[in-house]
């Protein structure tokens, strides 16, 4: 039997960690972060809401993110869970293997734009930016819910 979970996904925060996306976040079972992270320390702070699934950004270079992944995988309830920052790299034949390791969900971040889209049985989630706004996007993150029922994006808008 599946176990209902809840998958925190935070994207292009850009070093502002913002007290909303924290209270959103707060209840996950896991926290994905999907990117342009901008200051490690938001990754400490996530950690320690829920286990946390990072990966950098085009804008994370540097020493301090040697150790953060391009890519990454998170395993949940069952459920394969595919990570990267650009959509645009992905490259499902180099990336996994279908048939061996079939993927049910794809996180990304990087367009700063909110989105979820299901092509040929995957759901493709980005939560939007929740660092510092961008032109008239809105700052937001999304929660993933996996149940007995199937699995299910919810975009979440947050305040200033």
């Amino acid at each position: 039997m599946m176990k209902a979970i809840t998958i925190g996904l935070i994207s292009d925060t850009h070093g502002l960690l913002r007290a909303s996306a924290i209270e959103a976040l707060r209840g996950s079972d896991f926290i994905i972060h999907a990117g342009d992270i901008g200051d490690p320390g938001i990754l400490r702070r996530l950690a320690e809401l829920a286990p946390l699934t990072a990966i950098r950004g085009n804008n994370d270079v540097g020493a301090e993110y040697a150790n953060v992944p391009e890519r990454a995988w998170l395993h949940a309830s069952g459920v394969r869970i595919y990570v990267l920052h650009n959509l645009r790299e992905l490259n499902p034949a180099l990336d996994w293997n279908r048939s061996e390791h079939p993927v049910h969900v794809v996180v990304s971040g990087h367009s700063h734009k909110p989105g979820c889209e299901r092509r040929a049985g995957v759901l493709y989630v980005n939560p939007g930016s929740s660092g510092p706004r961008r032109f008239r996007l809105p700052i937001a993150l999304a929660r993933l819910r996996i149940n007995a029922s199937g699995i299910e994006a919810q975009p979440i808008e947050l305040s200033e």
